[in-house]
């Protein structure tokens, strides 16, 4: 499979990845276990996907910052494209809306700091939605964009 495949095809994954956990892992822990242990489990989904989300996002960036170069040795004017902003602002994100509140959420639910848990939670679920909306629009952007040299391949 060629870069340019794998630049359309990860987006889309991403994404189906971030509504899976939004829309099916999390709320299915807390509609079936008790809260503490949901709270626990959707940790853990978390967890798992801000990992994941620096992998995409790394390799979503890469790919988009070759594609950018090609364009602009073909008589582009930029090295730098919207799929790269994309890529970026949702690898911020990650670092930003989980990574970065990972501590103070850990002491809000201790008690200590000057946001309570349940602010600290609901700007990283801020955060979640902005990379969902940026992956969106990442998958959407590859999807329509011409292929530039990418044969098509066998129709059936």
């Amino acid at each position: 499979m060629t870069l340019e495949r794998w630049r359309r095809l990860l987006p889309g994954l991403w994404l189906g990845w971030l509504l899976c956990v939004a829309v099916v892992a999390t709320p299915a822990a807390f509609a079936l276990l008790e809260r503490a242990e949901a709270g626990r489990v959707a940790a853990r989904v978390l967890a798992w996907e801000a990992h994941s989300a620096l992998l995409f996002g790394a390799v979503l960036l890469a790919l988009e910052r070759v594609r950018a170069k090609r364009l602009a040795d073909e008589g582009g004017s930029s090295q730098f494209s919207a799929g790269m902003a994309l890529a970026a602002g949702a690898l911020f994100c990650t670092v930003a809306g989980y990574f970065g509140l990972l501590q103070p959420m850990a002491a809000a639910r201790a008690g200590q700091g000057p946001l309570s848990f349940g602010q600290l939670h609901a700007v990283s679920a801020g955060f979640y939605g902005v990379k969902v909306l940026l992956v969106a629009a990442l998958a959407w952007r590859a999807s329509a964009a011409p292929a530039s040299g990418v044969s098509p391949g066998p129709s059936s």
